[in-house]
């Protein structure tokens, strides 16, 4: 059967089928403990077919000529490594796709964001479909987002900025820095102290005058992510209260 005239539904059986193939049990347990899968934690319920990144990645291009909701389909698997595969399709289709698509790619993921429920999801697909479609000065839905009581919402506005900070464009990543500098998540505090970090990398001194207003409050965890490629006597200085 070639690509041009088969089904979605024979897309979504042959790439199961190779998920299947690929599947660890043994890898599966470890990642269910890595991604916090127990009762109480952010991955509470989640399942593994144990599958390594490279080779979902390696799977996307493959079947990077399946239709779009063949990817879709995928997002809403229980398996997190179907759902992870899934948005690296979606990335691949809207950065190749027209506008039409990308409006219904954009749309398909913030109707169905409660499927991008843990780190890495949120970390491969937030900036490459929502930071991507949002001009830099487009803070209405992030700012939505980033006061959503949803844990993987915050996260997924503030990853979202780094589609424009890695344009040099720094200003809505700093609104919301702003926004979630006391956030009690630890997913959170390293989210914004990475944006931070990442500005910083591009522009220190702007950086440095955010962390000069908040350091002193904000989480300790956020702060070391943020600073940790200054050079050490300065590091020292911020972990020390001698800014």
């Amino acid at each position: 059967m070639t690509k041009t005239n088969q089904t979605p539904e024979s897309w979504l059986q042959s790439i199961q089928h190779e998920l299947g193939n690929l599947a660890d049990p043994e890898r599966a347990v470890h990642s269910q403990r890595f991604f916090k899968t127990g009762p109480g934690e952010y991955g509470e319920g989640d399942i593994f077919r144990g599958i390594r990144v490279p080779e979902l990645r390696k799977l996307a291009r493959k079947k990077q000529h399946a239709p779009l909701e063949v990817a879709e389909s995928l997002v809403k698997s229980d398996y997190h490594e179907d759902r992870l595969l899934g948005l690296f399709m979606l990335v691949r289709k809207y950065q190749k796709g027209d506008d039409e698509t990308k409006d219904r790619i954009f749309r398909f993921y913030l109707d169905n964001r409660e499927y991008v429920n843990n780190w890495d999801l949120v970390d491969s697909s937030a900036e490459h479909i929502i930071g991507a479609q949002l001009k830099s000065n487009d803070l209405e839905l992030l700012t939505s987002l980033a006061k959503s009581a949803s844990l993987w919402d915050r996260r997924i506005a503030m990853l979202s900025t780094f589609h424009h900070i890695k344009k040099g464009k720094f200003h809505s990543a700093l609104i919301l820095a702003e926004l979630l500098v006391n956030d009690q998540e630890d997913l959170i505090q390293k989210a914004v102290g990475w944006m931070l970090r990442e500005i910083g990398n591009r522009e220190r001194m702007l950086e440095e005058k955010f962390l000069q207003q908040h350091y002193k409050h904000m989480p300790r965890t956020m702060l070391r992510y943020a600073i940790e490629k200054f050079p050490e006597p300065l590091r020292q200085s911020y972990l020390q209260g001698e800014i």
